[in-house]
C-alpha cells in the first residue's frame, strides 16, 4: 500500500507555488481581456457587415484596441470593460437607428 503520510507541498523540493499562482492569474487575466476584445471585434463586424456602417465599425475596432492594450500592459481589467461597454453602446444605438 502507498504511504498516506502528511503532504508537505510547501516544503517540497523544486516547488515554486508563488510562480504557479502568478502564471495562473496572468492566464486568467489574458483570457478575460481577450474575450472582451473578441466581443468588441464582433460588435464592429456586425456594425459594418450587417448594418453597413463601416466608419463606426472602424471606430469600434480602435476603441477595442484602446481597451485591450492598456488592459494587458497594466494588468487591469477596467480599460477592457470600459471599451466593451462603449462598443456595445455604439453597436446598440446604431442598430436602433437603422430601423
Amino acid at each position: 500500500m502507498a504511504d498516506h503520510g502528511t503532504v508537505e507541498y510547501a516544503t517540497a523540493t523544486g516547488n515554486d507555488y508563488a510562480a504557479h499562482e502568478e502564471s495562473y492569474e496572468s492566464f486568467v487575466h489574458f483570457t478575460l481581456v481577450g474575450i472582451l476584445y473578441v466581443a468588441t471585434v464582433m460588435f464592429g463586424l456586425a456594425t459594418g457587415g450587417v448594418m453597413g456602417h463601416w466608419l463606426l465599425a472602424a471606430t469600434i475596432f480602435v476603441i477595442g484596441l484602446l481597451g485591450a492594450i492598456p488592459g494587458l500592459l497594466s494588468r487591469a481589467t477596467t480599460p477592457s470593460y470600459v471599451a466593451f461597454v462603449i462598443c456595445f453602446l455604439i453597436f446598440a444605438f446604431t442598430g436602433l437607428s437603422s430601423h
